[in-house]
């Protein structure tokens, strides 16, 4: 590995006490992990150069947030030509769906969608209206199926994720397999349709097959307008909260997580990525505030990446939740 690489970031902080957001130039050296961090407007270093094991290549991406010694750092450009050439050219966001019918293998999707290299940036469990189910498939019209879609799209709860990798298009439809379930048995027996599908409607999960299509699809699930896209999946009944905190979500344990909560019973009927800030998550601990003394660290690691929220409720299951998830330490 070359040690005098470096790439570079142009960094947001917003910083609470003076409530602005300033503007640092981030320097990254891949070949011993140490960062440096200059202050643009005031033309100061703000940190010298320190290795700093908890940052990774794979993280630094345009639009990610990152904590660099418990700031949270949204990266908002490339700070160079050198960097935006050897990160910017191939990195891709595409819409991964999940379908009414694999809802219960959400799990096993999950796990190999992080398993081939993708991160997901954001997740939530929706329930489709039919307007909303007509928009999604507007290209598929005039089709004879049209209706059975419709109706199979708005039967039960889709989990709507937005992936990212190299040619994560591309990618992502080569691990779906063919729409056809049983085609994808006999050409791509591991692909997810072959794994999980049934058929040609009840086919486990979607992907958009261009560029065009993946940003109208994302922005009806996610909406970059500050909507809300469709509504969430929470009963708000004989429930509880379960949270899964940042650092499972990264190193890649969701889908784990998701059938271990299956497997004993539960039925996870709500689900969403957040990436919470300081003053939220100060506040949702504040009950441990001077009771447990690991409080500050709890705090730093809940919003030092996304977590996922879910409702749980218990079906048939003969322990608590509470006490299913164990000890607070492990």
């Amino acid at each position: 590995m070359n040690h005098s690489e470096r790439f570079v970031f142009i960094a947001e902080w917003y910083d609470p006490n003076a409530s602005l957001l300033r503007r640092y130039e981030l320097l990254f050296y891949p070949g011993d992990g140490s960062v440096e961090m200059h202050d643009v407007k005031n033309h100061r270093t703000f940190l010298k150069r320190t290795k700093y094991d908890s940052l990774r290549l794979e993280d630094l991406y345009i639009g990610n947030k990152v904590n660099v010694f418990s700031r949270q750092l949204v990266l908002i450009d490339y700070g160079d030509q050198y960097t935006a050439r050897q990160l910017g050219s191939r990195k891709e966001k595409t819409l991964a769906l999940i379908k009414p019918d694999a809802i219960s293998k959400a799990g096993e999707i999950i796990e190999i969608i992080n398993k081939t290299g993708f991160t997901i940036t954001k997740l939530k469990m929706m329930m489709l209206s039919r307007k909303e189910a007509l928009d999604f498939h507007v290209d598929h019209q005039s089709r004879p199926f049209f209706n059975e879609l419709i109706q199979f799209i708005t039967t039960g709860p889709v989990i709507a994720m937005e992936i990212l990798r190299d040619d994560a298009i591309c990618e992502w439809k080569r691990l779906l397999g063919p729409a056809n379930s049983g085609v994808a048995r006999t050409d791509a027996s591991g692909s997810i349709r072959a794994l999980f599908g049934t058929d040609g409607i009840r086919n486990a999960a979607h992907g958009p097959d261009a560029f065009a299509s993946a940003a109208r699809e994302m922005e009806l699930f996610f909406p970059s307008s500050g909507g809300c896209g469709p509504a969430n999946t929470a009963k708000f009944t004989n429930c509880t909260c379960c949270i899964i905190k940042p650092h499972a979500v990264s190193e890649g344990l969701l889908g784990k997580i998701l059938m271990a909560i299956r497997d004993a019973g539960f039925e996870i009927s709500a689900m969403q990525m957040f990436n919470m800030d300081r003053v939220n998550v100060e506040e949702f601990y504040e009950v441990y505030k001077g009771v447990v003394s690991e409080y500050n660290e709890m705090v730093t690691e809940m919003y030092s990446g996304p977590c996922v929220a879910m409702e749980i409720q218990q079906k048939n299951s003969t322990k608590t939740f509470r006490e299913f998830c164990g000890p607070a330490d492990p």
